[in-house]
């Protein structure tokens, strides 16, 4: 009577069981072309780099193992850590100043307005724009001599003789920047729309109806509800900056005097110019967990105070 009563007993459970390896069965094969793009791009060439950073690779010719040895030779390259000191003042004032344009341009295009639909459009569109093909294009106009930013300050009378805008550091420097804001603010205007349009109006009408002033609406509300979308953007944009190379190789090609070689500028360099290539994954890796490191504080330090 026990036993006939255990095994009764025990055939549900066999076949929950069994209904459950099938749903985790299916969901391993929904999600198996996923796993499989991930392992091919990304897990399989970031081992692959690994690898090849442990070794004396050449272009041409045998790879000889080396073990640590390119990363003890990073730690005394001089023009690498310049390289990343360049990139690191790159990417916060570059930041700052996509913030301040495309933080003002979400809360314009929220509002509702005759051409909101065309504003948004038209702030947008430079994104769809290449970063190369935007430098390109930017290249031609810093040109002193058939462009257009020059000769036309020379036209109209704004000086009196063309200046060379890509001859000097600040010059460069500042018009790469305007660029980049010009290339990327509609993005992050889009992401901060988003996180705009998820804020409950009537939280705002409340506490527009308690008093609060619209710089205060702003500071605690707006601001906190939308921490996570700014962490999401803040992000992007760091890590999008920490790895610039388009624009100061096409633009500036690393001048004046090497001051505008970013770190993936320099990565460039050793591995397609000097044909170091086990070198330059070396670089690669340490400027890897560089980005991941700034990426977990930044999320530590925005996080809410309940978690992401």
């Amino acid at each position: 009577m026990i036993n006939s009563q255990n095994i009764h007993d025990g055939a549900p459970i066999r076949r929950r069981s069994g209904r459950q390896r099938r749903k985790q069965l299916a969901g391993l094969l929904f999600i198996a072309p996923a796993l499989i793009l991930v392992a091919t791009f990304f897990v399989i060439p970031l081992g692959m780099a690994f690898w090849m950073s442990l070794h004396n690779w050449p272009l041409l010719g045998r790879p000889r193992f080396i073990g640590f040895g390119n990363y003890i030779r990073l730690t005394q390259d001089a023009q690498f850590w310049s390289s990343m000191r360049f990139t690191v003042y790159y990417t916060v004032i570059v930041t700052i100043a996509i913030f301040a344009v495309a933080f003002p341009l979400a809360l314009f295009a929220e509002k509702a307005h005759r051409f909101t639909k065309f504003y948004r459009t038209a702030f947008f569109l430079p994104v769809v724009v290449g970063f190369g093909s935007a430098s390109l294009l930017w290249a031609w106009l810093l040109d002193v001599d058939s462009g257009l930013f020059s000769p036309a300050a020379e036209y109209l009378g704004l000086m009196t003789t063309r200046i060379n805008l890509l001859a000097d550091f600040d010059t460069t420097f500042w018009s790469i920047i305007i660029m980049v804001v010009w290339k990327t603010a509609g993005f992050n205007m889009i992401i901060l729309l988003t996180g705009l349009q998820g804020i409950s109006t009537e939280v705002q009408e409340a506490a527009r109806i308690d008093g609060a002033s619209s710089l205060q609406r702003f500071r605690r509300i707006t601001l906190p509800l939308m921490r996570r979308t700014i962490a999401l953007a803040l992000i992007l944009s760091v890590s999008g900056s920490m790895l610039a190379f388009d624009q100061f190789y096409i633009i500036a090609d690393g001048g004046p005097q090497n001051r505008t070689v970013t770190a993936v500028y320099w990565i460039f360099s050793q591995s397609f110019g000097s044909f170091r290539l086990g070198y330059g994954a070396a670089l690669s890796m340490v400027l890897l967990v560089i980005l991941v490191f700034i990426s977990v504080v930044q999320l530590r330090l925005l996080r809410n105070p309940e978690g992401m």
